[in-house]
């Protein structure tokens, strides 16, 4: 990158980026579409990179600029944090982009709150949902993901990890399953056909093992990736599959009976995570404060 490259390319870079079109870019930054072509001009030289480079109608970025993109953004934010008032955002005019790297039950039991408070607090505040990734990868320090809501495993020393409550698993299953005509011991759950969920597309975990010490195994016929599309898998089976205490709802919603697992499970550790660079942010903040406030509000 040339030393002639100032602040406002980066921004715009960021937001190019973001949006991989010019005119969406035009748009997010209040100038006219030739003006934008201008200034990506100017950063397509700066940078000796095309930077973004048409895919049929769309556009896409290259391999260089996805590369610096994430440092790009972490000297925007840093940017951002020098020029605001020490702990104060005006939501009112915030724009900006948060994206969001949580399990897609996450995204189905609470995207349309937070969608709905934003819309209130901060209508230029847009929120991107990631899911889970089979490859475990530095998402938060890379500047991938701003906040990561969920089972936070992260033993990374570069990471801020704020735990909000322990949930725990249940057992899910289409009503009139044959699990449901007497008590859920032990060992009339292990003699279920079950579907587990896992991103990397694991066959065994906790259960299994909870299971061995009683001298149990059980069948699992395959695995989904996210917990909603096993819901619907479980509709018209009888299999038997999982959920949590908190996203139980989604299961009733769709007809579905949730069941105690019969075994002793280590509980799961719901928080919050992002990089250190965020904690003076005010508007990361605010984020952070309104995830933190639903699920307080929640219950069980």
């Amino acid at each position: 990158m040339q030393s002639g490259m100032d602040l406002n390319l980066l921004v715009a870079l960021d937001v190019l980026l973001e949006e991989c079109s010019v005119s969406g870019a035009a748009a997010r930054l209040h100038l006219s579409e030739p003006a934008m072509s201008r200034t990506l001009g100017r950063i397509r030289k700066a940078l000796g990179d095309p930077v973004l480079v048409r895919a049929g109608r769309s556009m896409v970025p290259t391999p260089h600029a996805l590369a610096l993109h994430a440092e790009v953004r972490a000297v925007v934010e840093r940017a951002r944090g020098l020029f605001s008032a020490a702990g104060q955002v005006d939501l009112r005019t915030l724009d900006r982009t948060f994206t969001v790297l949580a399990h897609d039950a996450f995204a189905a039991a609470h995207a349309a709150a937070l969608f709905a408070r934003t819309a209130a607090q901060a209508p230029g505040v847009r929120l991107r949902f990631l899911g889970e990734s089979h490859v475990d990868a530095p998402a938060l320090r890379e500047g991938t993901a701003d906040l990561e809501v969920g089972v936070i495993d992260t033993t990374a020393p570069e990471v801020r990890v704020e735990q909000l409550y322990e949930d725990r698993m249940l057992a899910v299953v289409r009503p009139g399953h044959p699990l449901l005509d007497g008590p859920p011991t032990p060992e009339r759950f292990a003699a279920g056909r079950h579907l587990g969920v896992s991103r990397r597309g694991r066959l065994h975990g906790p259960i299994d093992t909870a299971l061995a010490e009683l001298g149990l195994s059980r069948t699992v016929v395959g695995t989904v990736a996210t917990y909603p599309a096993a819901l619907f898998v479980l509709r018209s089976t009888d299999l038997v599959g999982l959920t949590t205490t908190r996203s139980r709802g989604l299961a009733e919603a769709l007809g579905l009976v949730t069941v105690d697992i019969p075994l002793d499970l280590p509980a799961l550790p719901f928080g919050l995570a992002w990089h250190p660079r965020h904690d003076a942010d005010p508007a990361h903040a605010w984020l952070r404060g309104c995830i933190r406030e639903m699920l307080a509000g929640e219950g069980l």
